[in-house]
């Protein structure tokens, strides 16, 4: 199975200090796609510069020609599915068809807050985002939409002329519940995980391994559910976010190691973090790039 190596670029630089050429780069460097967080603050970034998701990859999408961009990943913590559903219109056609939207729960996070809203529940979020998908799917796939729910509401909302992709840009869809798996099954192209959180601080790669899998088993009984087959559904590692940690990116090797691992899971994309000095995602820029130029063929 082949693999195919992405990087998300955070939205933290002036675009004309060094953010537009970043995602030049990320071009030049082969990768399959360019991402970007989208929050309105992040954790360690909360007090510095910090510019929106979707405004960053329509300037991204006028400075590529190939590169294709997304977001890892919108929410409905801070957004509403008629709004989003236009400007993504307006992104997909910008780039050429370029645009895949990843898209979570939320988190409690500062976006969680931001709008004066109480941070809702797990049970909260799962239930508003069990709504805002199929909503989200349907206004971009169709002209012209109405929709009373219990969360949100389009009235005639038009989205002409839809999408450049047909019938609608791809969801990669961020779960590991038993609803987001759901919701993975029915509506997601591509399916993301950050690994099991819980083994964050203490866990160990092979534990996490194990994790990851258990979530593999648990979207193939999603998919199942609907007669899908999940053999034919990408499935997307954000990593950084599991026991190694850093490890991954310190040589050529432990990347083809880690790749190898988790390829072997079924994963049919990994991303990685473009280097940000002095942060979590610090990282040697050699090695980064020869990563991006010389990884996959070493995994074929």
């Amino acid at each position: 199975m082949s693999l195919r190596l992405s990087t998300v670029i955070l939205p933290y630089r002036r675009w004309h200090e060094g953010s537009r050429e970043t995602w030049r780069r990320a071009e030049q460097l082969g990768f399959h796609t360019a991402y970007t967080y989208d929050h309105l603050s992040w954790r360690s970034f909360r007090d510095g510069p910090w510019f929106g998701a979707l405004p960053t990859l329509t300037a991204a999408a006028a400075v590529t020609d190939q590169l294709r961009l997304g977001t890892l990943v919108t929410s409905p913590n801070f957004r509403h599915p008629v709004t989003l559903a236009k400007e993504l219109i307006s992104l997909d056609d910008i780039s050429g068809g370029r645009v895949t939207l990843g898209i979570g729960a939320g988190g409690t996070g500062f976006d969680a807050t931001a709008l004066g809203q109480e941070p809702w529940t797990p049970r909260e979020r799962a239930d508003r985002f069990t709504e805002f998908v199929p909503l989200l799917d349907q206004l971009l796939s169709e002209d012209t939409v109405s929709f009373e729910g219990d969360f949100y509401s389009a009235h005639e909302a038009r989205n002409i002329p839809g999408c450049v992709q047909r019938p609608r840009l791809p969801f990669a869809v961020a779960a590991t519940g038993p609803r987001g798996l759901r919701l993975a099954a029915r509506h997601g192209q591509a399916w993301v995980t950050t690994g099991d959180p819980k083994l964050y601080e203490e866990g160990t790669p092979e534990q996490s391994v194990q994790a990851i899998r258990g979530q593999i088993e648990k979207l193939g009984d999603a998919c199942a559910s609907i007669g899908r087959d999940a053999g034919a559904m990408d499935k997307i590692l954000l990593t950084g976010f599991t026991p190694d940690r850093a490890r991954p990116l310190e040589s050529l090797a432990a990347f083809v190691d880690f790749a190898g691992r988790h390829r072997e899971l079924g994963f049919t994309e990994l991303v990685i973090h473009w280097p940000i000095p002095d942060s979590d995602f610090a990282a040697d820029e050699k090695v980064f790039e020869q990563i991006a130029t010389e990884a996959t063929s070493q995994l074929q």
